[in-house]
């Protein structure tokens, strides 16, 4: 006999919008021009999506100078400094931009902030693509970067009266909130974003984690190492109460040892994880165990973003 477990699967997880947006984009812009089409930079952080692609003819790679002139190349959903496309222009490339349009809002709020002649402080984590790429919306040194709140105490702004703050799109909302209270309470005039900057997806998925917490005796986040808001996920887990939040990138990665003489799991994905990778883990967890699923929905998603127009026409073609 199988030992009787309950699967609370969180609603949303998986995939959103922008990743939905840049996965299509990448597969028509492959049916359009024909393999290879060059990828700067992974399109979404997740393997399995990435080695699909790369199957059907994309080839990924981490600068532009990888990629030859008379090829098309596509600029990953999580965004691009200002220099990627100019160069592209200069060298005369066909390139596709799929930056995410929730990054791209937060691109055209720091520029807007910067013509205000307002100094910008990020909230993100170094070195993660999409803050590379809105730091390199404005010219050096205009953005300031703070990971945590204590970085918030040694920040050394032009002008302490003189600024505005712009968040990365997948930190934890808790976090970021706290860090957006020091600010306010160091810099009394700072500018905020008209709307949270944190995207729809992450906010939602968040939330529906918090919602399982308390039922469940480990967390499974399935996504990849280098997503922000898989490993935010699994931060949000251990915070509500949930000691056992591992993030797997599929079914091989479940530590069963780990999960021995427990009576109930929650799973979800991050915002570029497939549904097929959820489908695997359940399928792996009733080879183990007597299943009964049970879906906590929290949110309904109806949001589409529509790809490039040159795109759309080849498609309509």
């Amino acid at each position: 006999m199988k030992p009787a477990l309950t699967l609370y699967l969180a609603a949303p997880r998986g995939f959103c919008a922008g990743v939905d947006r840049a996965i299509k984009i990448v597969e028509m812009a492959i049916e359009k021009w024909g393999a290879p089409v060059f990828v700067r930079h992974e399109i979404v952080h997740n393997k399995f999506v990435v080695d699909s692609l790369r199957d059907k003819g994309a080839v990924f790679v981490e600068e532009l100078d990888e990629c030859p002139d008379d090829r098309p190349v596509i600029f990953s959903a999580h965004g691009v400094p200002k220099s990627v496309p100019a160069e592209a222009e200069r060298r005369q490339m066909v390139y596709v931009d799929a930056t995410c349009p929730l990054v791209s809002k937060v691109h055209i709020e720091a520029e807007r902030h910067h013509e205000a002649g307002l100094q910008m402080v990020m909230i993100g984590h170094a070195g993660h693509p999409e803050v590379l790429g809105t730091m390199g919306q404005l010219p050096e040194g205009e953005v300031l970067l703070v990971e945590t709140v204590e970085d918030v105490a040694t920040l050394a702004p032009r002008d302490p009266e003189r600024l505005a703050f712009i968040t990365q799109t997948t930190l934890s909302v808790d976090d970021t909130a706290g860090i957006v209270a020091a600010l306010q309470a160091r810099f009394p005039k700072i500018v905020g974003p008209a709307k949270e900057d944190i995207c729809y997806a992450t906010t939602n998925r968040q939330a529906a984690v918090k919602a399982i917490a308390d039922k469940i005796d480990a967390l499974l986040v399935i996504g990849a190492p280098n997503s922000s808001n898989s490993k935010r996920l699994v931060e949000v887990g251990s915070a509500n109460g949930c000691a056992y939040s591992q993030l797997v990138q599929r079914a091989t990665d479940i530590d069963w040892r780990a999960l021995e003489g427990i009576r109930s799991v929650g799973i979800t994905a991050g915002a570029s994880a497939p549904e097929l990778l959820v489908n695997e883990v359940i399928d792996a967890f009733r080879a183990h165990y007597d299943v009964t699923v049970e879906v906590v929905e929290t949110a309904r998603e109806d949001i589409e973003f529509k790809v490039p127009r040159v795109l759309r026409a080849a498609a309509a073609s």
